[in-house]
């Protein structure tokens, strides 16, 4: 999987992450702005672990535009920085307004029935 496919800007008529259902677990990312000191470290804790996020079926969505007033945003109502991940049944598993490190995102994933089932 290329680097590049993982991660995606977020697109504001985007209504639900139904596309990824039993496929991906997005990773969604809400900032103020591209230049959003929290954004900026969370993109690149996820950039040095991309050959473990793409084991584990991750895509990063980034929406960094308050203003579009984005479909996703609008539902989930962040509060400045925030980040979401969702499983590949589409709850919600873990949410935090403040960078996930890469070692805690992996764990919360690989606690997963589905990824423990997966490694079997």
């Amino acid at each position: 999987m290329a680097a590049t496919t993982m991660f995606h800007a977020l697109s504001p008529d985007m209504a639900s992450l139904e596309q990824y259902q039993w496929k991906k677990r997005p990773v969604i990312i809400f900032a103020p702005s591209e230049q959003d000191a929290d954004y900026v470290r969370q993109m690149a804790i996820l950039k040095q672990s991309q050959s473990a996020l793409a084991e584990r079926d991750i895509i990063v969505l980034s929406d960094t535009s308050p203003a579009a007033r984005g479909q996703l945003r609008t539902r989930l109502r962040p509060g400045g920085f925030e980040v979401l991940l969702v499983g590949k049944d589409g709850g919600i598993k873990r949410r935090q307004n403040r960078p996930v490190l890469s070692g805690d995102l992996l764990a919360t994933i690989d606690s997963m029935p589905m990824r423990k089932a997966n490694l079997r």
